[in-house]
């Protein structure tokens, strides 16, 4: 048989060898990164919030409002903050804000930042709003701004 031959036959095996443990060593590397990363994601997601996209609404005789936000957070047995992207709808307008205390029990709703109403003639801008009487009136706080078309 031939020397070099021999060699080479050696070389090639221990270079196989080495490739593939360097291989596993990558895969292995890179399934624990993505571990971290998915529980850094998980830890990032959970947040202080009571509630995860709550959903409620407002009744009366005439219509509904239904209220939605990303989080919320009881305030005391009937009083809800709902925190960001804060959405009332019904078929008459929407109202968007960031902050909302919703009380469930008298069904009123009352914010202190900015807000945009939209209905399909009106837009008003205002530094909050009041919605009682079961969203039959709603007032507008601060320097508000109205657009008729």
């Amino acid at each position: 048989m031939n020397f070099f031959l021999h060699i080479n036959s050696k070389l090639i095996f221990f270079l196989g060898i080495l490739v593939i443990s360097f291989f596993l060593l990558i895969i292995f590397s890179k399934q624990i990164s993505l571990t971290n990363i998915e529980v850094e994601k998980i830890k990032k997601n959970l947040t202080s919030a009571d509630i995860a996209e709550p959903k409620f609404a407002i009744n009366n005789e005439s219509k509904k409002i239904y209220i939605t936000a990303k989080e919320g957070n009881f305030l005391n047995n009937d009083e809800i903050l709902l925190k960001k992207n804060v959405r009332f709808k019904s078929n008459d307008f929407s109202i968007e804000t960031e902050r909302v205390i919703f009380d469930r029990n008298k069904q009123t709703a009352k914010s202190e930042t900015k807000s945009l109403f939209k209905s399909k003639n009106t837009t008003i801008f205002s530094n909050g709003f009041n919605i009682y009487d079961k969203g039959d009136k709603i007032i507008f706080f601060g320097k508000s701004f109205v657009v008729l078309k």
